[in-house]
């Protein structure tokens, strides 16, 4: 063998080793801390970190560290940030394919929540949103049921009527509530206390945990559970980061994602009972829509954003196959 390809072998292995040798970090951003979203990015990087021997680094921002929602969202789909956390109204701007997600009445429960966005012919489906604009859902998490708390009590539909809410992103709530007179506002998280606070706005519609986690009740106390409505959220990533990993760090980082869905699961579940019990030992109020509006809340707010969620025939497909699979998983 000459001395040529004596050299040539050795680079070889030299930039294989190092290849090999290489540490990934991976950017994890949400808008929210001390909730489920927090701690299942947090059970991510312990995961990912412990399973990959320190090939992949995990640094968790939580609370908008990294920047709004928005610029958060714009970071994934160039690469600078690896991974985004927030509910799925936010990426409808960059994929309308998640405005399913957000369909009234489609989930039942915390338990029927997963079962549906955990079904094998969702998940299919799922993995190819925002394929176009490089970005790709890793998992969808159901953290809370979504509520609207406001300076004004709704005990009925008609109590919406003129209120200014802030919404979760996504124009089928925004839909909704122009169906019950309201103003709905999409804005990013971080700027909701002092808007609530000086009545810019009126209300939020935000999962139930969070209020308490952020300690709402300071602010408002009556808190309005919406009927079947359950935050979906969803922590997008950046395509090409996942294909650098290499097949075998890619398999470990959605193996860990997937164990960290089993832990929020039952985590949050315990959540939701702790807040609500937080939430009024500190004055707060749960109210609860008589059947006959919790229903006519379904009824209306589907019949005003159907057009929406069936706009083109692939976001039809995708609404048909989310409510097939939602009758599936519903218990009798």
């Amino acid at each position: 063998m000459n001395k040529m390809k004596v050299a040539c072998l050795l680079l070889t292995a030299c930039l294989a080793g190092t290849a090999s040798a290489q540490q990934f970090t991976m950017k994890l951003s949400t808008s929210t801390s001390g909730d489920a979203l927090v701690e299942w990015l947090n059970t991510l990087k312990k995961g990912v970190e412990s399973s990959s021997g320190g090939k992949i680094k995990v640094e968790v921002y939580p609370a908008s560290q990294l920047g709004a929602i928005p610029r958060t969202i714009e970071g994934v789909a160039l690469g600078t940030i690896e991974m985004s956390l927030n509910a799925s109204g936010f990426y409808e701007g960059l994929e309308p394919r998640f405005g399913v997600l957000n369909t009234p009445g489609l989930f039942d429960s915390l338990e029927h929540a997963y079962a549906v966005v955990h079904d094998p012919a969702i998940r299919s489906r799922v993995a190819s949103f925002g394929a176009a604009k490089g970005v790709e859902a890793l998992s969808l998490i159901t953290p809370s049921q979504y509520a609207i708390l406001s300076h004004k009590p709704v005990n009925t539909l008609a109590d919406l009527k003129g209120q200014k809410i802030r919404v979760p992103g996504s124009p089928v709530q925004i839909e909704q509530l122009k169906r019950f007179g309201a103003t709905p506002l999409s804005m990013p998280f971080g700027e909701v206390v002092p808007a609530l606070q000086n009545r810019t706005i009126d209300g939020v519609w935000v999962g139930t945990t969070l209020f308490t986690a952020l300690k709402f009740y300071d602010i408002a106390k009556p808190m309005t559970l919406l009927p079947s409505h359950w935050a979906t959220t969803v922590p997008l990533v950046n395509r090409n980061f996942m294909k650098s990993l290499g097949p075998q760090l890619e398999k470990l980082v959605r193996d860990e994602a997937d164990k960290a869905d089993q832990h929020v699961l039952e985590w949050a579940a315990a959540d939701i009972k702790r807040s609500a019990g937080i939430w009024e030992q500190n004055g707060g109020k749960h109210i609860n829509l008589p059947a006959a509006e919790s229903k006519r809340f379904i009824d209306e707010s589907l019949a005003a954003t159907l057009p929406l969620l069936t706009a083109t025939p692939q976001q039809k497909e995708d609404y048909q196959a989310f409510d097939a699979a939602a009758k599936k998983h519903r218990k009798p």
